[in-house]
């Protein structure tokens, strides 16, 4: 745990080896830091929670879960076991977090009964009082908290999982590019707002202010749906953490039924214009297939065809092949939206600009 003093506005610096930096997926952590948005009654998740609190009385221990993943500051350690691989399974985190040392468990649980920013708000003394209890009896604890974990990824992430997983892949690929094009320095420029380096010191605005010398322990680079809108830092050995969220997470829950009907239905059809609108970012088949509710056979054959006509490109990302818009297919999308927003105002959609789109997609074809 990092040495720190709670402040309105802060600022953890850490300084580790710039060359030691990796990048993972992990979907347990997504499991723990998704229980702190069941406070928040609005904003970028609603969509979400919508859809997962009438299903949450199905959780046993559900009351555990809230009172160890406070809503806001410290979120115990070994409820985080840092991936070893890019893209561990949530059982085989699962089955990691089940061999936690007992003794860090309860310590790790007495030090939030104590927590400045975690505990305060009505309820604080059951909590205190459940917090000294699971310390006392950390194996019993931890057993409790891994059924608990079991029981909520199973309704509230693992119905939505491969959308999020998607969305972590594109992320990592464009995190991988930029690391291959800028270096690790590039990677920390748009990270996240308040993450910034300051010659060998990388500085995270927080509610506190804290430093770390973290020597030559590797870093993690884990993107997290429900990190939003903040960056999560980890300081504990065996391996450091830092938590965003990834690019394009404002889309994530949009909804897979297209808003009236799109200008570029008449020119490529409905599906394949469902497709090229939603390819914002780098997406796979199982991603599109799950935004658009169709099967991912179906929808890679559209995929190869808005290929052929220039409108996508694709690359592969290990076992994945991720689509994305090419210029071409920007200008089509950018004169059908033009067209819409016109006949929305009381205006007709410019038969020029859908013409030249038009052209564009039978050069493309040639």
């Amino acid at each position: 745990m990092i040495s720190s003093e709670p402040n309105l506005v802060g600022v953890i610096r850490l300084r580790f080896d710039l060359g030691r930096v990796r990048f993972a997926c992990s979907p347990l952590w997504e499991a723990v830091t998704s229980v702190r948005r069941l406070a928040a009654p609005s904003g970028l998740h609603r969509p979400w929670l919508a859809a997962v609190q009438p299903r949450l009385d199905e959780v046993t221990d559900m009351d555990l879960l809230t009172t160890v993943i406070r809503p806001a500051g410290y979120l115990p350690d070994f409820l985080h076991p840092v991936p070893m691989r890019r893209e561990p399974t949530f059982e085989a985190q699962l089955a990691t977090l089940r061999e936690t040392d007992p003794e860090r468990v309860s310590a790790e649980l007495a030090h939030l009964a104590q927590h400045p920013v975690a505990m305060p708000g009505p309820g604080r003394a059951q909590r205190e009082a459940a917090l000294a209890e699971a310390a006392a009896a950390p194996e019993a604890t931890l057993d409790r908290l891994v059924a608990a974990l079991a029981a909520y990824w199973r309704v509230a992430i693992e119905p939505h999982w491969p959308s999020m997983r998607a969305l972590l892949h594109a992320d990592l690929t464009h995190r991988l590019e930029e690391l291959a094009a800028g270096g690790v320095r590039q990677v920390f420029r748009t990270l996240h707002p308040s993450v910034r380096l300051h010659g060998e010191w990388l500085h995270v605005v927080k509610y506190y202010d804290g430093t770390a010398d973290l020597g030559d322990q590797q870093v993690v680079l884990i993107p997290c749906v429900f990190a939003w809108p903040d960056v999560l830092v980890r300081t504990a050995e065996p391996s450091p953490a830092l938590t965003y969220a990834p690019r394009g997470v404002g889309k994530l829950w949009e909804s897979r039924t297209p808003r009236g009907r799109s200008p570029l239905a008449g020119v490529l059809g409905a599906t394949r214009a469902a497709i090229l609108t939603q390819l914002d970012l780098p997406m796979a088949t199982d991603h599109l297939a799950v935004q658009l509710d169709l099967a991912a056979p179906t929808v890679n054959v559209h995929l190869k065809a808005l290929q052929e006509a220039g409108l996508l490109t694709s690359r592969r990302a290990g076992r994945h092949v991720l689509y994305r818009r090419t210029e071409l297919g920007d200008q089509l999308c950018a004169a059908a939206s033009a067209g819409q927003a016109g006949s929305a105002a009381g205006r007709p959609a410019s038969s020029a600009v859908m013409a030249g789109a038009s052209a564009s997609v039978a050069a493309g074809a040639r």
